[in-house]
């Protein structure tokens, strides 16, 4: 079974029109409201995927019971912690370049995070958690460190999607799959990585330091994979670009869903990288079907063994 984890959840609420005017009337040409967050996004991918999983975090207030009736009806099992105030909106812009005006969420408690802790102490061992996203100011910092000991010491697999320290300090527990992009790859190396290729050194010394499975994201140029066995370069199709939210989401639920039916890495990383696409190419997520609509335009174009 996999479980998600969003720490700090929203509606996402997002606007296209043809251009913004600071200071003017602007008119929205197109609209949705969608459940947000990193993990709730996962989920509601693995299950179009035909991937149970169940989504957990804080909600609260009329915000937090729009997301889980939204989620009811996607039949996404859900077991949040709930807390006083409302879940956050985040909007998203679509015009000529896309805007993200991100809510603060609310506060948290030190017994509402206990109550959180004590649902991933109870899940079943060999399941697989995810933990993607932000850490609300409320927390601790060291938050998802904590959590990830919970994992090791109950032996519940954990796949971790953050960047910064958040990352950097989850490797040493040997997380199944890390999927920072290439900007969040040169945070942790102070450098600047531009081209698939360039990663590979870097995303091997995390494997070296204790990732078992890396993707790094290079949005239009491709993607890459690298564990203790290979290392692997992908293409991506070719399409117009609707909105990047929740491509990266997709592409670890692509991955674990594929991974999971049929154990094979190269396989699991390019079906991955077609529903990253799937997404980027959609307004909402990705489907089952315009993700294997892409997939034959997913080759790999370059392939290192290490063994």
């Amino acid at each position: 079974m996999i479980y998600t984890v969003t720490l700090n959840p929203s509606i996402d609420y997002v606007i296209s029109l043809e251009h913004l005017q600071l200071g003017a009337l602007n008119r929205i040409e197109q609209d949705d409201k969608f459940p947000g967050g990193k993990g709730i996004n996962v989920s509601r991918v693995l299950k179009r995927l035909g991937v149970e999983s169940e989504t957990l975090g804080f909600i609260g207030g009329f915000t937090g019971a729009y997301i889980e009736q939204y989620l009811a009806t996607e039949q996404i099992a859900t077991d949040f912690v709930h807390v006083e105030e409302d879940t956050r909106i985040n909007v998203k812009v679509t015009t000529d370049v896309e805007t993200e005006i991100n809510g603060q969420g609310p506060m948290i408690t030190t017994s509402e995070y206990e109550q959180l802790q004590g649902k991933i102490r109870n899940l079943p061992q060999g399941s697989i958690l995810i933990l993607s996203g932000s850490v609300p100011a409320a927390l601790p910092e060291t938050t998802y460190e904590e959590l990830i000991k919970i994992c090791v010491a109950n032996g519940v697999k954990f796949v971790v999607d953050a960047e910064g320290d958040l990352l950097q300090k989850a490797i040493a527990y040997r997380p199944f799959l890390i999927k920072p992009n290439h900007h969040e790859l040169g945070g942790l190396f102070n450098c600047e990585i531009t081209e698939p290729a360039e990663a590979i050194p870097y995303a091997r010394q995390l494997v070296e330091q204790g990732a078992q499975n890396v993707i790094v994201s290079f949005a239009g140029k491709g993607a890459v994979f690298v564990n203790a066995k290979s290392a692997l370069i992908s293409s991506v199709p070719v399409g117009e670009l609707e909105s990047s939210v929740g491509a990266g989401d997709s592409l670890v639920a692509g991955f674990l869903a594929h991974y999971l039916q049929e154990n094979d890495v190269e396989a699991a990383f390019k079906y991955g990288v077609a529903a990253g696409s799937a997404t980027a190419f959609s307004v909402g997520l990705a489907t089952k079907k315009t993700i294997e609509q892409l997939l034959p335009q997913v080759t790999i174009i370059e392939r290192s063994e290490f063994l």
